[in-house]
């Protein structure tokens, strides 16, 4: 499930829908998981009230603790523009990266505590899926 919680940024959810049914039946058996496309303002009040940390970030993940549902993807689409500015490609292509990063952590990893197996991972499915 994509959705778009947000008005500012006009958003092509079908290329998001696509990959998220590509991550789902390649890499979680099947085990759905939402993403949710939001303002850099809410994800500035999630961010601060479950990380303590203040203004927007780009991607946050919320383990669900089910074995039918991975948990949501929240992700800023304020945020995720200025990257894809900065970096010089789409919107879609970071929201895609955004994607695919929040789904590994989803999955467990974490590139704070890992030697890179993480990053080596998205590297992989970047070159798959993007």
């Amino acid at each position: 499930m994509v959705l778009n919680r947000q008005r500012k940024i006009k958003i092509n959810r079908k290329p998001l829908l696509e990959l998220e049914k590509k991550l789902k039946e390649e890499f979680s058996e099947n085990r759905d998981f939402s993403v949710v496309i939001v303002s850099d303002r809410k994800i500035s009040q999630l961010n601060k009230t479950y990380r303590g940390r203040k203004g927007p970030t780009d991607v946050l993940s919320f383990e669900a603790g089910q074995d039918d549902y991975l948990g949501d993807i929240i992700i800023s689409a304020e945020t995720a523009e200025r990257q894809a500015r900065q970096l010089g490609h789409s919107l879609e292509k970071e929201l895609k990266i955004l994607m695919i990063h929040g789904f590994l952590h989803l999955l467990g990893y974490d590139h704070e505590t890992d030697h890179g197996e993480m990053r080596e991972l998205e590297k992989k499915l970047w070159k798959k899926f993007l």
